[in-house]
């Protein structure tokens, strides 16, 4: 970890500095030269505040394919690149490297917006060959982030994939997915959708600190709860799980979310890929100075004595005497509550119709 790096706590900003992106191929560093009054400037922020900015996405595609093995879909919709909830944790930082922005603070206050998302699914699942699996939303950034409120990306492609009665899976951390009970009541009666809500604290101290802007702990089992009532399977992710800093809540946090309704429970292991490793090393040392190492040591020996190791069948649980023992007792408290399956339900498929295919002129 650079210690030259300022170290700064922005309310509602989770983190605490602002790395270039590693693809750049020089650096640039900002100096008072004296020549300009930072107060007559009304280009610039207040000082110690960063706001948000919206940018339009030109989308090309929409749909995203991956081929992992460890992880239960193959295609993908993120209708925002960045967040705003400002998880310092989150896998997601990196991608917005290859913007040439910050996996820092950039990342929550620069927000980019996919674009004419209704257009390019219609296009994209009415290809000749289109073959209907579940869509996931929510893997990479939250598709309730508060840019959602006004942006209504997610209910257009809500919307869209209803009309085709395409298979969705959600997972989230925001409240305002209850906006779309009313959908997603619609897609549970058809069988076609599974909703995933992300608890990973029950205490307000350590969420204010770990995901700013996101949803408290009793907001979030509410939602699972009003879900349930509706109908709508839904379940719960631990995600993640930090040693040191969270896992002494697993037991707590499953009993919590079976109480409201979750019907599945999952974990995952902290993940801390490129920018995150340092980035999730500075927080530790402005919110946990006293055990950060203790922390990070827990980690490393979860990865094979690295902050990170990537390897598919590995990278979602870890492995090592630590990441069995978060295994152990998740599975233990699992069974407490009479989960005995972990999985999220096999959505339909053979109610999907495809958009209307464009007919070749005869003339």
């Amino acid at each position: 970890m650079d210690k030259t790096r300022p170290q700064q706590v922005q309310k509602g900003r989770g983190a605490t500095a602002n790395p270039e992106s590693r693809f750049l191929a020089s650096r640039s560093e900002q100096v008072d030269d004296g020549w300009q009054d930072a107060k007559q400037d009304g280009q610039q922020a207040p000082p110690g505040k960063t706001p948000t900015v919206l940018y339009p996405d030109r989308t090309v595609t929409l749909i995203t394919r991956n081929q992992s093995p460890d992880i239960p879909f193959d295609r993908s919709i993120n209708p925002y690149k960045g967040c705003e909830h400002g998880c310092v944790y989150c896998f997601a930082r990196p991608t917005h490297a290859y913007l040439d922005l910050s996996p820092g603070l950039d990342f929550e206050t620069k927000i980019f917006v996919k674009t004419n998302v209704r257009e390019r699914l219609l296009d994209e699942l009415g290809k000749s060959g289109y073959q209907c699996r579940t869509l996931a939303m929510g893997t990479n950034t939250d598709p309730y982030q508060p840019a959602e409120k006004q942006q209504r990306v997610t209910r257009q492609v809500l919307e869209t994939l209803l009309e085709a009665r395409h298979p969705v899976s959600m997972v989230t951390k925001g409240q305002l997915i209850l906006r779309d009970l009313d959908l997603l009541a619609e897609f549970a009666g058809l069988g076609l959708v599974s909703v995933a809500v992300s608890l990973t604290t029950l205490s307000n101290e350590l969420k204010t600190r770990l995901e700013p802007r996101t949803a408290s702990p009793a907001a979030r089992l509410r939602v699972i709860k009003q879900l349930s009532d509706a109908g709508v399977p839904v379940g719960a992710m631990v995600a993640p799980v930090i040693p040191f800093v969270n896992d002494h809540e697993i037991e707590d946090i499953v009993a919590a979310g079976v109480e409201a309704g979750a019907e599945t429970m999952n974990y995952i292991l902290l993940r801390l890929p490129h920018e995150v490793k340092d980035l999730f090393r500075d927080w530790l040392d402005v919110h946990y100075p006293m055990k950060a190492e203790r922390v990070m040591s827990a980690i490393r020996s979860a990865r094979g004595g690295k902050a990170y190791d990537a390897r598919w069948g590995t990278r979602m649980r870890g492995e090592g005497n630590i990441a069995e023992l978060i295994g152990t007792r998740f599975r233990a408290a699992l069974k407490r509550h009479g989960i005995l399956n972990a999985a999220s339900p096999t959505l339909r498929t053979d109610l999907f119709r495809a958009p209307g295919q464009r007919q070749l002129s005869l003339i």
